[in-house]
C-alpha cells in the first residue's frame, strides 16, 4: 500500500509503498476512503503523544473506509461495509468500557498513535466489535471522515461533558475543527453561541454556522467581553484550541456555578498551564475534559445529521490528495486550516 512516513519526531515525511497490514483476531482492515488531517496529528509527529514510540510510523487518525478484511474473532463484520471508527478505539472489557466510557479504556487503541494510522490506503481498527460504525448510505467518506475525532469530540464536548441546554450562553475558543464543530452543535441545541478567534474569516465562517456573538481575542479582553454581552458570564465554555491563555480565558468567562471543558491538547510550554483557580473557587466553578467519543454514543450525532440539524459537510474546506497531505500537517504549526482538510483516497 501507499502510505506517508515519518523516522523521526519533527523529522520530513516520504510517501512509498509498504507492505499491506493483516488484521489481528479481533480487528479488521479498512481500505481508508477519506482520512482528515487533525492538529492532533501534529502533535503526534512533533511528539507530544507518548503512545508513538517506534519508527517508521504512519499518521492519521480520523477515517472512513470499508472493510476488506476480517479477523477470525470478529462477529458483527463481514467484509464490504461502508464504516468509521473513533478515533480512541476502547477493548470493551475493562471498567471504564463497562461503565460505556470507552473513550478513556485503561487498553485504549488509536491508529496514528498506538499503531500506524490512516495516512495511507489501509489501516487497521482494533477490537472492532466494539469500535466500528455502519456509515448511513446518504454520508460521503469525505464527511465521516471528519467524524471520528473533532466533530464526534465536538460533540461530546458540547451535549453531554458540557451539558450544554436550549437558551444557554456558550463561548467557544478557537474555531479550528473542533471549535466550528462545536458552535454548529450548541447552536443546533439552541445555545446562544459566542465564538472567539484570531482570524477574521475564522469568525465569519463561525457566524455563519450559528454563532450569536463573534470576537477576535487579538482586539478586546474576552473574559471582560463575554461578561459584557452575557450580562454575567457564559453558562458554558470551551477552550478547543488547547492553549494557556485560552483555557484562563475560557474559565475566567464563566459566570458562577459555569462550566469549563477543556478540549484542545495542551503542549510544550504549556503543558501544565497556570490557571486562575482562585475564580474556580469564589465562583464555584466545574473544570471537566473531554477526550472523544465511544461509538455506541453515535446514533444521536447521527440522527441529528440525517434530520439536517447538523451538517458537517459544511465544516471542510478543502480535499487533497495522500502526496499533498503532509504540506498541509506541516502547515497546521503556523496557522488553522479554516476548517477541515480531508485527504481523498480516491484522488
Amino acid at each position: 500500500m501507499r502510505a506517508v512516513l515519518f523516522d523521526r519526531f519533527g523529522g520530513p515525511f516520504r510517501t512509498e509503498v509498504v507492505d499491506d497490514p493483516a488484521p489481528p483476531a479481533d480487528a479488521v482492515v479498512l481500505q481508508v476512503g477519506a482520512s482528515g488531517i487533525c492538529r492532533s496529528d501534529w502533535h503526534g509527529w512533533q511528539g507530544h503523544d507518548p503512545d508513538i514510540t517506534t519508527f517508521p510510523h504512519v499518521p492519521g487518525h480520523e477515517f472512513a473506509g470499508t472493510v476488506v478484511a476480517v479477523g477470525a474473532e470478529v462477529r458483527a463484520w463481514r467484509g464490504g461495509e461502508r464504516v468509521t471508527s473513533p478515533f480512541v478505539c476502547g477493548c470493551g472489557t475493562c471498567a471504564p468500557c463497562s461503565r460505556g466510557d470507552h473513550q478513556v479504556c485503561d487498553h485504549q487503541t488509536q491508529p496514528g498513535f498506538t499503531h500506524w494510522g490512516s495516512f495511507a490506503e489501509y489501516v487497521v481498527v482494533r477490537h472492532a466489535d466494539v469500535n466500528l460504525v455502519a456509515l448511513p448510505d446518504a454520508m460521503t467518506m469525505i464527511t465521516a471522515a471528519g467524524l471520528g475525532c473533532r466533530f464526534a469530540t465536538a460533540f461530546r464536548a458540547v451535549a453531554d461533558q458540557g451539558r450544554v441546554r436550549d437558551g444557554e450562553w456558550v463561548a467557544v475558543h478557537g474555531c479550528g475543527g473542533v471549535g466550528l464543530s462545536a458552535v454548529m452543535i450548541a447552536a443546533a441545541l439552541g445555545a446562544r453561541v459566542i465564538a472567539i478567534d484570531l482570524d477574521e474569516r475564522t469568525l465569519a465562517r463561525a457566524q455563519a454556522l450559528g454563532a450569536a456573538v463573534v470576537l477576535n481575542g487579538a482586539a478586546v479582553d474576552v473574559p471582560a467581553a463575554i461578561r459584557e454581552v452575557t450580562e454575567g458570564g457564559a453558562d458554558c465554555s470551551l477552550d478547543t484550541l488547547g492553549a494557556a491563555v485560552t483555557a484562563s480565558a475560557s474559565i475566567a468567562s464563566l459566570r458562577k456555578n459555569g462550566r469549563h471543558v477543556q478540549v484542545g491538547l495542551l503542549a510544550g510550554r504549556d503543558h501544565r498551564p497556570a490557571l486562575p483557580m482562585e475564580l474556580v473557587i469564589a465562583r464555584e466553578l466545574e473544570l471537566v475534559g473531554s477526550h472523544g467519543m465511544a461509538a455506541h454514543a453515535y446514533p444521536r450525532m447521527l440522527a441529528m445529521i440525517a434530520d439536517g440539524r447538523l451538517a458537517p459537510d459544511q465544516l471542510i474546506a478543502r480535499t487533497v490528495p495522500l502526496d499533498a497531505a503532509t504540506a498541509e500537517l506541516e502547515a497546521l504549526e503556523e496557522r488553522s486550516a479554516g476548517g477541515m482538510v480531508v485527504i481523498d483516497l480516491s484522488a
